[in-house]
């Protein structure tokens, strides 16, 4: 007979241990270590009474030496359910407020500073998610924050390029003061966006032209003036998306 090789029951033993092993390192090999998809973080201060501000986040400064108006770029924060918040007078002393908020991941958020307006002060932080994907195609997508006390309410017109106030809808209505409306989507076209107090078409609040071609996404923050009463509302705007 041809050799033949003869294999007893240990060494069957050992030949099925060996195999094992290998299947089990070719399985671990092949495990990929999970990711946690960070969050991005930006400020936005529409305080009237809070002095120039820090704002720490989890240890980490997101934003220094910033006033009523300040909308910062985004910074990239781990996620957490529970992120601690501080936010102290750039000068230094206690903290003005503390508090905490989720950070979802791979979202973008807006740490959104604001006051009652009142002796004592009282400061309120709230975390907003921001869209962070392009408006659809041909359109443009805007959120709009009331922070304007003196003059209360709102509206919010986005005027067509030969087109008069009168003539145009507006595309907020009587927005309370503290409240949001966004996103609003509407068709892109150059514009010029018009904010009046509610049921009013003067004062007036104009922006600079604005030639929308799609896909844009932007904040908008209206807060009252401090030196005059026409225009009503000073607005600062920030892009959502780049």
């Amino acid at each position: 007979m041809g050799n033949v090789r003869q294999f007893t029951l240990p060494k069957l033993a050992v030949a099925a241990a060996v195999s094992l092993a290998l299947a089990l390192g070719l399985s671990a090999c092949q495990t990929v270590a999970t990711f946690t998809q960070p969050s991005l973080v930006r400020v936005i201060d529409a305080s009237y009474i809070a002095p120039a501000v820090n704002v720490v986040v989890e240890g980490t400064v997101l934003a220094a030496n910033i006033g009523q108006g300040s909308i910062t770029p985004y910074g990239t924060l781990p996620a957490s359910s529970a992120a601690l918040i501080k936010v102290t007078a750039a000068t230094g002393g206690a903290s003005l407020v503390t508090t905490n908020g989720t950070l979802l991941a791979g979202r973008q958020h807006s740490i959104f500073l604001t006051d009652n307006g009142a002796a004592p002060t009282s400061y309120t932080v709230t975390i907003l998610e921001d869209q962070q994907t392009a408006a659809a195609g041909g359109h443009s997508a805007f959120r709009f924050l009331n922070q304007a006390p003196k003059v209360g309410p709102l509206d919010v017109y986005m005027v067509p390029a030969g087109t008069t106030l009168a003539n145009t809808i507006p595309i907020v209505t009587a927005l309370p003061v503290g409240a949001t409306a966004g996103y609003i989507s509407f068709t892109s076209q150059t514009v010029t966006m018009v904010i009046v107090p509610t049921g009013l078409i003067k004062p007036k609040y104009t922006s600079a032209v604005m030639a929308l071609t799609g896909g844009e996404v932007r904040t908008i923050l209206m807060v009252d003036t401090q030196l005059t009463s026409d225009p009503p509302v000073a607005v600062y705007m920030a892009n959502d998306v780049n």
